[in-house]
């Protein structure tokens, strides 16, 4: 079983103006789960307090689907490893549909590095080509979020199955695992220790193969191990948590958690953050 599950802030922020917000997340079958983090449904209607949406980073890449998009080639395109959160109100409804992949082992089924989709949206079909527009309106016309599910976890089969090479690149693939085991708490220098590459070789993989660096992901996976910590403490317990996670002064847990979050803790969980 995966050590390292994201989380995205909806599963945090659960207190909505409405009934006009609705994500949810579910999880893939067991043979999947070494590929697939979640599968997620976002669905907002039109409401006189628009609900504001946040993305944090999570080192994961989506594939997401818009529902009601007027165009089966245009409705599917994959997001890259974020490192800065966004956070932005929603006026328009909106329904999709999302696939939640780590980042070392993505390549499988897009057959590109991570690094490709890193600052722009790349089309589904500019990838898969034109299997990717007959699947993109098969996961349109499913009845219910189960059934796109079904069909997703079997098109992920079928191109497992397809798949015509490995992941040949043991840096991402051995680092990040070493990452997740460490929870994020590990200097480039220990890293590459372990991987038994130089520094700049090591920095070099993670540019090429995820567009950032490791230090970058070491920090968000630290960060998401951190965030579902305190999501599940008391506040009084706040202070030895962040210090577990190597933030022992108040000024640098905040300022790393509003650099991943986009708020403050005490925002996010209305409880004092105080290390005196």
């Amino acid at each position: 079983m995966r050590s390292f599950n994201p989380l995205q802030a909806p599963m945090i922020e659960t207190s909505h103006p409405d009934a006009s917000y609705s994500y949810r997340e579910f999880l893939p079958s067991p043979g999947l789960s070494p590929y697939v983090a979640a599968y997620w449904t976002l669905d907002v209607r039109p409401s006189a307090r628009p609900p504001q949406h946040r993305i944090l980073p999570d080192g994961c890449v989506d594939i997401i689907f818009d529902l009601h998009s007027r165009s089966a080639s245009e409705c599917a395109f994959v997001a890259g490893v974020m490192t800065v959160p966004d956070a932005f109100s929603i006026t328009e409804h909106h329904c999709l549909f999302g696939v939640r992949f780590y980042s070392e082992t993505v390549r499988l089924f897009t057959r590109f590095p991570v690094s490709e989709f890193r600052n722009t949206q790349v089309f589904l079909h500019e990838i898969w080509g034109r299997d990717a527009v007959e699947f993109s309106e098969s996961i349109m016309t499913a009845a219910e979020t189960s059934q796109r599910i079904e069909r997703m976890e079997s098109y992920l089969w079928n191109r497992l199955d397809r798949a015509d090479f490995s992941l040949d690149e043991p840096i991402l693939l051995h680092g990040l695992r070493y990452v997740y085991e460490e929870k994020g708490m590990l200097s480039v220098k220990s890293l590459s220790e372990k991987l038994h590459y130089s520094e700049r070789t090591v920095r070099r993989a993670f540019q090429k193969e995820l567009g950032i660096s490791p230090k970058e992901m070491t920090d968000i996976i630290r960060f998401q191990y951190l965030l579902r910590e305190l999501l599940h403490a008391r506040s009084f317990r706040f202070p030895d948590i962040a210090a577990k996670y190597g933030y022992y002064d108040q000024s640098h847990f905040i300022h790393s958690f509003k650099r991943f979050y986009g708020a403050s803790p005490q925002q996010v969980f209305h409880a004092p953050c105080s290390q005196g």
